[in-house]
């Protein structure tokens, strides 16, 4: 049997060979490195952010925002912020103002259940015990001088809250 060289792949994008030291697998396909870049946005890609679709890459945004779910809370994508325009991907130079962060809202327990301080429900990973209730975090601080506290350096006031160790009352 005579021999028969092995042909390279072509790669998708640029359609020249792709050799094995230079390759890139998405999707089935073999790409060259300069290659594996997002088709909308040019970014370079690797096996962690990478999407294929009909041999053409893109990041997750970018895929998203082309083929995920379109309507109200989508934001034009899944994956994507609802107050994400795109105009990254127009090549626009705005630069957007973006609101504040503004602190997480605690849903409040039923009266006598939930953190003494705050009234808000406790779960099981934010909690602090002591008199008996379970206390937030960021709320089991001192009465007095409003230091952080932990299991160790607190002890219960006459007045339901908790002090520091050693407070006289």
């Amino acid at each position: 049997m005579p021999f028969k060289p092995v042909e390279n792949p072509k790669c998708p994008k640029c359609q020249k060979s792709v050799y094995a030291a230079e390759e890139r697998v998405a999707g089935g396909y073999k790409f060259h490195k300069s290659c594996f870049k997002c088709g909308l946005c040019g970014k370079f890609l690797d096996s962690t952010n990478v999407t294929e679709h009909e041999a053409e890459l893109y990041c997750k945004n970018c895929h998203a925002r082309k083929y995920g779910p379109k309507g109200y809370g989508f934001g034009g994508g899944a994956g994507c912020l609802s107050m994400d325009t795109g105009a990254h991907l127009q090549g626009d130079d705005i630069v957007v103002n973006r609101a504040p962060l503004l602190p997480k809202a605690i849903a409040k327990a039923p009266e006598g259940e939930g953190c003494p301080k705050c009234g808000g429900y406790v779960y099981a990973a934010e909690q602090m015990l002591a008199r008996g209730r379970g206390w937030h975090k960021i709320c089991f601080r001192c009465g007095n001088c409003d230091r952080w506290l932990d299991s160790t350096s607190h002890c219960d006031g006459p007045d339901g809250f908790v002090y520091c160790t050693g407070m006289p009352f």
